[in-house]
């Protein structure tokens, strides 16, 4: 990758993120009923290269179930309001009322108040699994040792890992830290896990055994990272590099495939097909699912670290309500955004480019178009 002088003492990577690349059509198109926008992780097929994101504002079980039969996987966040609290509609009730500039000590006041009930995540995980979907379940890397076997007791199908950034060698003078290779090893269950945004990076955690890789931080709508923080990594340059490391991988290990999940970024249709254009398997979305009538959020939206006790790195953000789950994802749209029918928009994309399933999508060529 290019680098360019940022001073006489530092040099720095060109990177580019979705908003500055597009796609190029080809010399053929193809009829949209032969496309087909499934994708499988594991021994779980999927009708679209989308996951519902382990965020309170999109994931209830309610909602787990209604996206798992509309053939999207949904990942409930362990973490969250529905294993801290019996019935939480007062809690989000309070949450989405709440003043903008009061938002952040409202949810650090929720999310603090109650632990999080082992007997809780037994129930809710149950609750999706007796609806006969695809059982997904996200945990922190902090809390991925002490609930993952709680988890995996009550029958997922998927454990997310998600973090900020999500390392193979974390290092920790205070305690044991968490051995990704073991803890994976020792799974009974197919494990994703990040986020990360470089080659070397995503090559680590490849190596742990996972089965697909988070590529991203702080790129969501309801992340402050950036700013916060100062990480940010542009998205399409961030999933060039991990679908790189796949490739690189991929002969390492004698064929061993690990799925790479877009997660952060992807607020629009566009955004998703320019994803699959650069590399990746699926993409992790959040604000676009919280915009449905349906959603625990109702057009409100926030994420883990919007509560984060001590360094509040996300917000409460107000996007408004476009339709139902089945309209966001399937149509029909009465929005010419991108918020809605994001499948359709997929399966036009690669209709007018001519090309027939994901995989052949991912060699499509792109162009800069940065403006």
């Amino acid at each position: 990758m290019a680098e360019i002088e940022i001073g006489r003492g530092k040099r720095g990577r060109v990177a580019y993120s979705l908003d500055e690349v597009a796609i190029a059509p080809s010399r053929r198109t193809r009829d949209a009923d032969e496309v087909s926008t499934a994708w499988q992780i594991d021994a779980y097929r999927f009708e679209a290269p989308v996951m519902a994101a382990p965020m309170d504002s999109v994931v209830s079980p309610a909602t787990a179930i209604a996206l798992g039969r509309l053939g999207i996987p949904a990942v409930l966040n362990l973490e969250g309001l529905w294993t801290r609290y019996a019935d939480p509609t007062p809690q989000l009730e309070e949450i989405r009322q709440a003043p903008a500039h009061e938002a952040t000590a409202v949810l650090q006041r929720i999310y603090g108040a109650a632990p999080v009930d082992d007997n809780l995540v037994a129930e809710r995980l149950k609750q999706i699994r007796d609806a006969g979907v695809t059982v997904a379940a996200g945990v922190s890397p902090q809390s991925a040792a002490r609930l993952a076997p709680v988890a995996v007791a009550a029958g997922i199908d998927l454990l997310v890992i998600r973090g900020t950034t999500v390392s193979a060698e974390h290092v920790s003078a205070g305690h044991a830290p968490l051995n990704l290779k073991t803890f994976i090893y020792e799974l009974e269950v197919p494990v994703i896990v990040g986020g990360c945004a470089t080659y070397q990076a995503a090559l680590h955690l490849m190596r742990t055994g996972a089965a697909g890789v988070l590529v991203g931080f702080g790129g969501g709508a309801a992340h402050t990272t950036s700013d916060v923080l100062g990480i940010r990594v542009p998205m399409a340059s961030a999933i060039a590099d991990v679908a790189a490391a796949r490739r690189d991988y991929l002969d390492e290990s004698g064929g061993r495939y690990v799925h790479v999940i877009a997660d952060g970024s992807v607020g629009s249709s566009g955004a998703l097909v320019k994803a699959i254009a650069c590399g990746a398997d699926a993409a992790m979305v959040g604000s676009l699912l919280a915009r449905a009538s349906d959603a625990p959020g109702r057009g409100v939206h926030w994420g883990a670290e919007a509560w984060h006790a001590h360094l509040p790195r996300g917000e409460r953000k107000e996007l408004g309500v476009v339709g139902t789950l089945e309209q966001i994802l399937r149509g029909p749209s009465t929005h010419a955004d991108g918020s809605a029918n994001i499948i359709g928009a997929l399966r036009k994309a690669m209709a007018t480019t001519g090309y027939s399933d994901l995989k052949e999508f991912q060699r499509i060529d792109v162009v800069l178009d940065p403006e």
